[in-house]
């Protein structure tokens, strides 16, 4: 589970930032100012961090710039939030290493996505490994599968479902987290949508029996699971 810095002054949009984080399964720490946020990760190492311009004390662009200078923070991926939305602004918040810059207001899902989306850049690409659930067998690095060595014509959105759900085995996600994580930087992709690649996917799959292994969870959406 990757874990957000959200670094903001105002209690309200952290709150608001976590529920949606959260609902896509990522855990979340909170900083109040930069001098917090330093004392965090000190002890802390996030995949990520949220970082608000408009601090008190200590700016986020400052912080932002020492972060970047600093080798054992250098690498740590930063999303600029701010009231502040010109291109001039855009441009000096990414100008200070940024790896994105999101203006207020901005919606749930649109946060979300650029989340996975920075992620997806700056994450080693651990994906590359086969991975095998049951006999279903899935190369990501020739993105093929196959039963048996026999191979299983998948489409390009159900395999990428497909490998998402045989990467998370075992655990219930809704539809709004099946379109984050999986459509992404897509954000305006309707959740029935999610149903419609779900039952191509079992039917893709129903040959060999494999379809048992997406199961649908009542009031929640959909589990990839061996067990019965």
């Amino acid at each position: 589970m990757a874990s957000i810095l959200i670094v903001d002054d105002e209690p309200d949009i952290r709150a608001v930032i976590r529920f949606a984080l959260e609902g896509a399964d990522f855990r979340c720490l909170e900083a109040g100012h930069a001098d917090e946020a330093r004392r965090l990760l000190a002890a802390e190492e996030p995949d990520l961090m949220l970082l608000d311009w408009m601090l008190p004390g200590r700016s986020g662009l400052e912080l932002a710039q020492q972060l970047k200078q600093n080798p054992k923070t250098r690498a740590l991926p930063i999303i600029m939030v701010s009231a502040r939305g010109e291109e001039e602004d855009r441009i000096k918040g990414l100008d200070t290493g940024a790896d994105d810059y999101i203006a207020k207001p901005f919606s749930p899902r649109e946060l979300v996505a650029r989340v996975n989306a920075v992620l997806r850049r700056t994450r080693p690409d651990d994906a590359a490994d086969a991975v095998e659930v049951d006999g279903l067998h899935l190369d990501h690095i020739s993105r093929r599968v196959s039963v048996g060595g026999q191979p299983v014509e998948v489409a390009p959105t159900e395999y990428r479902l497909l490998h998402f759900f045989m990467t998370h085995t075992e655990r219930a996600f809704s539809r709004s987290q099946l379109l984050d994580q999986v459509w992404g930087d897509q954000v305006y992709v309707e959740e029935r949508t999610v149903d419609v690649h779900v039952r191509r996917l079992r039917k893709a799959l129903e040959a060999s029996n494999h379809d048992r292994l997406l199961q649908t969870v009542r009031g929640v959406g959909y589990r990839f699971s061996a067990k019965p």
